[in-house]
């Protein structure tokens, strides 16, 4: 049996080829070959014939960052106030309100008068009694300046918001208890800073060798404890130190 090809569709790569066969014996029989890639064409073909006329295989891409150079959109423009930072997000929470634990700060001319301690400052004598120890306006006036030439006056600025969020509520909060011991402290001077200090380190150095620690957490109670007892171990020997010197 001859078989002669009558064509064959080259517009689409080798394995889609078919090929067109004209058996000689049976002239009424045209065959194909192979029967299921025609199948498939024809379904390709249909598909395509339903597809949107503007759609193309590869889509145009859309910048999305300036990189400087004024192409594209501007992220900082089109985001969320959320998403631009911390400083951002608390001016955010600002405008939703004002009184927010966010940006909340503590108040502490509010709870001076709250707790009337310069009437409680007067009533224990501190005033009298530091001027008695040497410390006065005119020696407050010329320890300003030796504040700021060790940098003590620019570190407090810079830390504003750790001032007045954590130490000035220790203080102010505790002033009602602490201003009769600091009386007493002053009437008799420096010795008793140093007797403080020594008493407030040797707790803490107590702690620390007999490995105490805390009930039902279990951390070592030199290390919790130690975050009150020695800056209060310092704040004393200092206090000592600088009312032995105005003394002099």
């Amino acid at each position: 049996t001859m078989r002669l090809c009558l064509g064959s569709s080259t517009d689409h790569p080798p394995w889609h080829t078919i090929a067109w066969y004209y058996d000689i014996s049976t002239p009424h029989r045209i065959t194909m070959a192979p029967l299921k890639l025609m199948v498939v064409a024809v379904t390709a073909g249909i598909a395509s014939a339903f597809a949107p006329a503007g759609v193309t295989g590869r889509q145009s891409m859309q910048l999305h960052e300036t990189f400087g150079l004024g192409l594209g959109e501007d992220t900082y423009e089109n985001q969320p106030d959320l998403l631009k930072g911390e400083a951002e997000y608390k001016q955010y929470v600002n405008k939703i309100s004002e009184d927010n634990m966010l940006n909340r700060k503590y108040n502490v001319i509010r709870r001076v008068r709250e707790l009337d301690l310069l009437q409680a400052t007067i009533d224990n004598g501190v005033l009298t009694k530091l001027e008695k120890n040497g410390l006065d306006l005119a020696k407050l006036e010329e320890l300003l300046p030796l504040l700021e030439q060790y940098g003590l006056l620019s570190l407090a600025a810079n830390n504003q918001q750790l001032l007045v969020n954590l130490v000035a509520p220790l203080l102010v909060e505790g002033a009602p208890f602490l201003l009769p011991v600091l009386a007493g402290a002053l009437e008799v001077g420096p010795p008793a800073f140093f007797l403080g200090a020594a008493a407030f380190g040797g707790l803490e150095a107590a702690l620390v060798v007999n490995n105490v620690e805390v009930p039902f957490i279990g951390l070592p109670a030199g290390a919790v404890a130690g975050l009150l007892l020695v800056p209060l171990t310092i704040a004393s020997a200092g206090a000592g130190v600088a009312l032995g010197s105005l003394k002099k």
